[in-house]
């Protein structure tokens, strides 16, 4: 039986990993800052958590990363801990660097230290790119970051390499371009729309406020990208791949869809674009050339954009009724 280690075990992606691991017959170990019961709520909805050996723990203690590859030596790491929310990483600029660049060093190094075999996964970011120079980016296109989420996730990609080359640590990281489900937090616009319309519908709020509903993203469905994930650690060597559906649509989009899900025409009359939720420097629209990942993992993404958004309105309108 193959061990796998996940790191930031509460979250959207590690959910959707702990599953496809278990279905597979991997034993699963998931750390998280505080795995409190509130916080196990994605775990609990999959029907998993009792299936995971849980613990809490923090990736920036180094001797307790240290005695934990140890103990487990595990043959796939998933590390999927980060201040992930980028609005929050400009008010916690210093903390973000802290767990998502340095966190990633002291995993790094216990691997390099006491567990050698161990593949890791680092959850990279298309942030990374920022404001890049082509409209489409692929693994060769020069990283621009514009926030502290994507300064720290490069500098980890950076790492990544250096331990790579240096010390031979199967280690590889994705480009992952926004990825969304039923499981995504509030804190992020799309569970916000999502759960805003739906309580509209039901009479429970009678507006949306939300920021730049222009922008566009390049959005996909969590539970495929987890299966690209795994297959980058089961490659013959390490790289570095785009994980990406190849399409962008606009916020205005995702509230059609998600309005006309929810029996609700005109949404305009709903929506108040508010720029106190402007980010202080609006990246450019980021799309994804997922070629490699096509040809060498084998992986295409299954969920369209509809079928995306319309899940997670179906999701909030049975948490919300019941």
């Amino acid at each position: 039986m193959k061990k796998a280690l996940i790191f930031g075990i509460c979250g959207q992606d590690a959910a959707y990993m702990s599953k496809l691991l278990l279905d597979k017959g991997y034993q699963v170990f998931g750390v998280g800052r505080s795995v409190t019961q509130e916080k196990k709520w994605r775990l609990d909805e999959l029907g998993i958590t009792d299936q995971i050996n849980l613990s809490s723990g923090d990736i920036t203690d180094t001797s307790y990363l240290i005695q934990l590859f140890s103990d487990i030596q595990p043959d796939e790491c998933y590390n999927f801990a980060a201040i992930s929310f980028i609005g929050q990483s400009w008010k916690t600029a210093e903390t973000t660097l802290n767990v998502n660049t340095t966190g990633v060093l002291h995993i790094l190094e216990a691997i390099k230290t006491v567990s050698k075999h161990t593949r890791l996964y680092q959850a990279g970011s298309s942030e990374m790119f920022g404001r890049p120079n082509t409209n489409i980016q692929d693994e060769n296109t020069l990283c621009n970051p514009c926030n502290p989420y994507g300064v720290s996730k490069l500098a980890a990609y950076n790492l990544l390499n250096i331990y790579r080359d240096a010390y031979g640590v199967f280690a590889a990281n994705a480009y992952c371009y926004n990825h969304e489900s039923p499981l995504r937090g509030m804190e992020y616009v799309t569970r916000k729309i999502t759960d805003g319309v739906v309580r509209i519908s039901l009479g429970i709020q009678k507006e949306l406020r939300l920021g730049n509903i222009g922008s566009s993203r390049d959005w996909g469905h969590a539970e495929d990208y987890v299966r690209a994930m795994w297959a980058m650690l089961q490659q013959e060597k390490p790289d570095d791949y785009i994980i990406a559906t190849g399409q962008t649509h606009s916020i205005k989009d995702l509230l059609t869809i998600a309005f006309t899900h929810a029996g609700i025409e005109n949404w305009e009359q709903y929506v108040i674009e508010d720029e106190g939720f402007f980010r202080p420097l609006e990246p450019y629209t980021l799309c994804g050339d997922n070629t490699k990942a096509q040809k060498k993992l084998k992986w295409e993404p299954s969920h369209s954009f509809e079928t995306l958004v319309r899940d997670m309105v179906d999701a909030d309108m049975r948490r919300l009724k019941k």
